[in-house]
């Protein structure tokens, strides 16, 4: 079982940053793919970054491209979400999660075997 932890949500200006974080719990973190997930309300929770086990690959959401940026650190089972340039429509609820055993990263929500509780971000104009 593995428990995965978000922290670093807040409110922050329009053009500011924040800086997300995920602890991992257990030992398959650095042979997993991981990824980034928000949520609006009202709407379906979409992709927004993911990356490869080693972090040599990451791919991103088009809405995030240039602004996100994901890494991780598999000596301390975390991965990051660096937000910069924060717009309005970023504010959602973001999600870490884990797809087990992966060797390449995914868009796909439902190869993903584990979630964080989420971390709420508002963007404020």
């Amino acid at each position: 079982q593995v428990q995965l932890v978000e922290s670093g949500g807040g409110l922050v200006q329009a053009g500011g940053s924040l800086l997300l974080s995920c602890v991992a719990s257990g030992r398959t973190f650095s042979r997993s793919a991981m990824a980034w997930f928000r949520q609006a309300p009202g709407k379906e929770r979409e992709f927004v970054a993911t990356i490869s086990r080693t972090g040599g690959t990451t791919y991103y959401a088009d809405s995030v491209r240039g602004r996100f940026t994901i890494s991780r650190d598999n000596a301390k089972n975390t991965v990051y979400l660096q937000m910069n340039t924060l717009k309005p429509s970023d504010t959602a609820v973001y999600y870490c999660a884990l797809n087990l055993y992966a060797e390449q990263p995914s868009d796909i929500k439902a190869r993903y075997d584990y979630w964080g509780q989420g971390t709420q971000v508002t963007v404020s104009s």
